[in-house]
């Protein structure tokens, strides 16, 4: 499961720097229109952020020092990708206009 959640990690890693650069550069040019975190809108800033708690949740329950069961780090991994789905859907603090 450790490569399970280092793609989606790594994925969701992606997908953060392109929002969050992408945005920079739309901005500084001027063009607010192409700014990628208002063309994917909440779902896709959601499905970006889950992927980056599924990655660190599961990464961190699988190289917990409490040697855990891999159902428990899988289940760790959701709560994760849940609480970084709400973050990215609801306070990613880009403004839709």
């Amino acid at each position: 499961m450790v490569k399970v959640y280092a793609i989606a990690l790594g994925v969701g890693i992606v997908g953060l720097l392109v929002v969050i650069l992408g945005g920079s550069l739309a901005e500084n040019l001027g063009r607010g229109s192409a700014d990628p975190g208002k063309k994917l809108g909440k779902p896709g800033r959601a499905v970006i952020g889950g992927l980056v708690g599924f990655g660190m949740a599961g990464m961190s329950a699988e190289f917990s020092p409490l040697s855990l069961e891999w159902s428990s780090s899988f289940l760790l991994a959701l709560i994760g990708a849940a609480a970084g789905a709400i973050w990215g859907f609801y306070g990613a603090g880009v403004t839709e206009s």
